[in-house]
């Protein structure tokens, strides 16, 4: 099953791909990782998206593209489907994106698409903590550290990102809203989009999602219309 997760900041995609990895055997693939993991690896490839990420530039679609198309191809990766996180952005890579999925034999299944109400985007990314040492983070409400501040990890210092402040985040739903919503339309128009409710329980949409993927059931039969 090959999906493409979609969604605003804080609408639950990072739940719902550790749900989809562990349920249902998916290859996450997030495009942040391959980055990293290129220029880490030295490769072709990595030294061409270093070039760029040195220089504060944006890493080309095609260098994107490319970069997923050589995960996929790769030995068995994605026998059991993958899920795509953080690509595409715009409806020119979606499109662009289509043609070598397409080539390769391994086209999009469904475009999930997380929604969340502002309130409870604010709620959980205001909230949110991240350790300076090591990396892992705790919410000051969902999931606290045992001592305020304190890493349970490593006794490291929690501190919150500078983009997870409110003003920030509405300022980022507003950019989300204008420039990637439109993937939403592209996805519903192929008949791929799948609607789900960032702020339903996690038991909830996992039960939803199993219809999806093993029942081909749409959630529109499910819990009302998508909305798109």
């Amino acid at each position: 099953m090959n999906t493409i997760l979609l969604g605003p900041p804080g609408a639950g995609k990072g739940t719902l791909a550790a749900m989809l990895k562990d349920n249902f055997g998916l290859l996450h693939i997030s495009t942040g990782d391959l980055l990293r993991d290129e220029m880490k690896g030295g490769t072709e490839l990595g030294k061409t998206i270093k070039k760029y990420v040195e220089s504060g530039e944006l890493v080309p679609d095609q260098v994107v593209i490319a970069m997923i198309e050589k995960k996929l191809s790769e030995k068995n990766s994605g026998s059991k489907g993958y899920m795509l996180d953080g690509f595409p952005r715009t409806t020119v890579q979606a499109q662009d994106l289509d043609k070598i999925l397409t080539k390769i034999g391994q086209p999009i299944d469904y475009a999930l698409y997380m929604e969340a109400s502002l309130p409870v985007i604010l709620q959980r990314l205001t909230g949110r903590r991240v350790c300076r040492k090591c990396g892992a983070i705790v919410h000051i409400k969902n999931r606290p550290s045992k001592v305020a501040g304190v890493c349970d990890v490593c006794g490291g210092e929690l501190y919150q990102r500078p983009d997870d402040t409110e003003e920030t985040i509405k300022n980022r739903m507003h950019v989300y809203a204008e420039k990637t919503a439109p993937i939403v339309d592209y996805y519903a128009k192929q008949g791929k989009l799948e609607t789900l409710s960032g702020d339903e329980e996690t038991e909830d949409l996992l039960k939803i999602v199993a219809k999806i993927f093993n029942d081909g059931q749409r959630t529109d039969k499910i819990k009302g219309s998508t909305g798109h």
